[in-house]
């Protein structure tokens, strides 16, 4: 055994966005279920390799309404992390692959030869199509705080509460939860920018995700009021990326940073179109890091 199934499923029409096709939050959602899955058959812990640092999410192909899923999942000693578990996302009729997920852990260095022997069964070799592109593989920076961010120019996009359906089986609010803070609050971040809502309607664009990252910091529990603060970090010709930081509003602490890697698609084509000039200038001035 190298590679383990770990999903069927089937997008849903209620998942699918603006865009029609799967919204970034349940891919995230059907990562963590095949990572359970995943965990119950290779014995996989934290207690054997400590807390997940980081999930890496890149958007291969689009998933539409209908669409079957799988995922597949196994163990690399290779990749970007000291022990990455990879998700692979296929489209169930095709094959094509359709997303990848990255799990990032770093386990004691003492214990890696260890490791190897006990998930010699769940093991492969790093796939290419997984590796980060946009994104460091590394967790965010985990000290950001309100103040601070807000004096590079970082503003809120969002606020919200834990509500009992956002709770994993661990009793912590889940990937999907803070996924949904993000993409909710997302276009009031485009809005800032010349490609707002009217520049997209008038063009028959969308907004896209082609990679994120997930940092954990600290957990949030039933009843957490939590705020994003949003900002960009870089441009490029077609691309530009920004970092969502979600604190609990209560005490203003850090819960969990988004990093994104984002375009501009055209929505007959589904292809992604260069940037306006104005707005490579725009997103440049407005930048936080």
């Amino acid at each position: 055994m190298t590679i383990q199934t770990t999903l069927f499923s089937f997008v849903n029409r209620w998942e699918c966005d603006e865009n029609d096709h799967l919204n970034v939050q349940f891919y995230f959602g059907r990562f963590e279920e095949a990572d359970r899955q995943f965990r119950l058959l290779s014995g996989l812990s934290e207690t054997l390799v400590g807390a997940r640092r980081v999930r890496h999410v890149r958007f291969h192909q689009e998933m539409r309404m209908g669409d079957l899923i799988t995922v597949h999942s196994t163990i690399a000693f290779d990749g970007p992390h000291m022990l990455t578990v990879i998700h692979e996302m296929r489209d169930g009729t095709t094959g094509t692959l359709t997303a990848t997920a990255l799990d990032g852990y770093e386990p004691s260095a003492n214990s890696a030869k260890t490791l190897r022997q006990r998930f010699k069964g769940f093991q492969a070799s790093m796939i290419a199509d997984a590796a980060p592109r946009g994104i460091p593989a590394g967790p965010a920076n985990q000290r950001s705080t309100v103040p601070a961010l807000e004096s590079k120019g970082a503003r809120i996009a969002y606020r919200g509460t834990v509500l009992p359906r956002d709770i994993g089986i661990d009793g912590k609010a889940d990937d999907r939860f803070v996924l949904s803070c993000c993409t909710d609050g997302v276009a009031h971040v485009w809005q800032r920018t010349p490609m707002n809502h009217t520049y997209l309607t008038e063009n028959g664009y969308g907004r896209v995700a082609a990679e994120m990252k997930l940092t954990w910091v600290t957990p949030l529990k039933t009843g957490d009021m939590v705020t994003v603060l949003s900002g960009f970090t870089s441009v490029g010709p077609k691309t530009f990326t920004m970092r969502h930081h979600v604190f609990e509003s209560r005490t203003n602490r850090l819960a969990a940073t988004v990093d994104v890697v984002a375009l501009t698609m055209d929505l007959k084509s589904r292809t992604a179109v260069e940037l306006p000039q104005e707005a490579f200038q725009s997103i440049n001035q407005m930048l936080i890091d």
